[in-house]
């Protein structure tokens, strides 16, 4: 470390305490990554701030320094944007981890950035509440990241993403002030302050306090698992589906490869091998309804040309449905040293031709490509297996990744659906987006971090993204 570097991380120990500023390389290394395997960064040093009055103090030392940081939760995000090079600090907020109140009445509750999905989950359904909410991660990913990354999940079809589910924050800028955005009431006065926080990525500033909306959990849940001898017809079936009207709590997609590596893991979950898609769907809701919109689900799916049909008959059998498809990505990790969690949303109606594009890119570019994805919405997860310490591959990932961005926006989609930008995907941002638009962009990331200091690097492309440095209006 520098001389500047050891100052720094004294000054850091001075708020925090010394036990929570990590400095030595080998500590560093653990931070060195996300979820994306393709990138790596170092930071200065990593400081665990224990309180919002720690995260402001923190902050403003680095502030008064022109020291630029990362807002880090779980690490989980696949976009590379938890990632901090030094002179960057990685701010990592996994000690606030505390449910501040849970309010049943009012169906809503404060967290602090630190506290992981499926543990507020469980906090609110001994009240008979649900945050709904749910990514694939939800065992370890935190509510601020989620935040940061606006993250959806299975359920996002009937419920929406995170946005929809918060209702106020406590925001620390980037010169340690704190403000909030939003009202806990649901109705805010002015401009949608938290809505536009809400998926900026840490450029904005760092969320210290969450209120979150809650649901009632639905008095009837049924599950369903139709499989298909053809991809084309699975997601034809999806179509027909919403096309019904129909609008199913869950709608997912696993092909064949992802199925026959769920089926021989650990998370095994009873598909059928030779089946060459199944589709997961969920209705919940009032009895009635369920039962009618879960046996017209059925019918289409049967029309479409799905082999056989199964309902879960209990929590259990429905428990184990989703086990398979929640841990298919940690499933993976048996096949390949790496995995490339690709992230895209095109129309229903144009799945079938993209998922075959897909397919044919990965076997032009000789990669294993296993998709298991949120089909009702259209957010395509392509899985790019491979091995990052060979360079020939890994170029070829790079490749592939850039022609299924391209196939998902001419088909009508867009780059990402809910991993995010970071540095992954700020690449393909000119794909769906012109010079005005990045440079609106780059004025309110500025309004909010004038220091340009809040996660520097990530989202606006290289070339679109302002001099480092005060911001002002064009």
């Amino acid at each position: 470390m520098t001389h500047t570097s050891i100052a720094l991380a004294e000054e850091l120990a001075g708020i925090v305490g010394e036990r929570f500023v990590r400095t030595r390389p080998t500590e560093l290394l653990t931070f060195a990554a996300d979820g994306l395997p393709t990138h790596r960064a170092v930071p200065a040093c990593v400081v665990f701030p224990g309180s919002a009055s720690e995260v402001s103090a923190v902050l403003a030392r680095l502030h008064a320094r022109g020291t630029p940081f990362v807002a880090r939760g779980a690490g989980t995000g696949l976009s590379g944007g938890a990632l901090a090079e030094a002179p960057a600090v990685l701010v990592t907020l996994t000690r606030m981890g505390r449910i501040l109140a849970v309010d049943a009445p009012n169906r809503r509750a404060v967290v602090e950035p630190g506290v992981v999905n499926a543990t507020l989950a469980r906090e609110a359904a001994r009240v008979g509440l649900h945050y709904a909410p749910d990514p694939s991660s939800q065992s370890a990913c935190t509510i601020g990241g989620n935040v940061a990354e606006n993250a959806g999940g299975p359920h996002c079809l009937k419920y929406g993403v995170t946005t929809n589910h918060i209702l106020a924050l406590e925001v620390v800028r980037a010169d340690g002030e704190r403000v909030h955005l939003g009202s806990a009431s649901g109705e805010p006065w002015g401009p949608d302050l938290a809505g536009l926080f809400v998926g900026s990525e840490g450029t904005f500033g760092v969320a210290t306090a969450i209120t979150v909306r809650l649901v009632p959990v639905p008095p009837t849940v049924r599950t369903i698992l139709a499989d298909f001898t053809a991809l084309r017809a699975a997601g034809e079936a999806v179509s027909r589906i919403i096309a019904e009207g129909i609008v199913p709590a869950a709608l997912e997609m696993m092909d064949r490869s992802a199925i026959g590596i769920v089926e021989s893991s650990v998370y095994a979950a009873g598909y059928p091998t030779d089946a060459a898609a199944v589709l997961l769907v969920e209705c919940d809701g009032r009895e009635g309804a369920v039962a009618a919109d879960i046996a017209r689900a059925e019918a289409i799916c049967r029309e479409a040309g799905a082999g056989t049909v199964r309902a879960a008959r209990t929590a259990a059998e429905r428990e184990r449905l989703w086990q398979g498809r929640k841990k298919a990505f940690g499933a993976m990790g048996r096949i390949s040293a790496d995995l490339l969690v690709q992230d895209a949303t095109v129309p229903r109606s144009a799945l079938p031709d993209v998922l075959e594009r897909v397919a044919e890119i990965g076997r032009r570019h000789a990669l294993r490509v296993t998709n298991v994805f949120h089909a009702g919405d259209g957010n395509l997860h392509p899985n790019l297996s491979f091995d990052a310490a060979d360079p020939d591959e890994l170029a070829r990932v790079a490749v592939a990744s850039r022609e299924i961005m391209e196939v998902c926006v001419a088909a009508g989609g867009t780059i990402t659906g809910e991993h995010g930008v970071g540095v992954d995907k700020k690449k393909y941002m000119d794909l769906v987006f012109g010079p005005d638009d990045l440079a609106l962009m780059d004025a309110v990331r500025g309004a909010f971090d004038p220091s340009g200091l809040a996660n520097p690097g990530k989202v606006i492309p290289d070339g679109a993204a302002r001099p480092w440095g005060p911001w002002s209006p064009a």
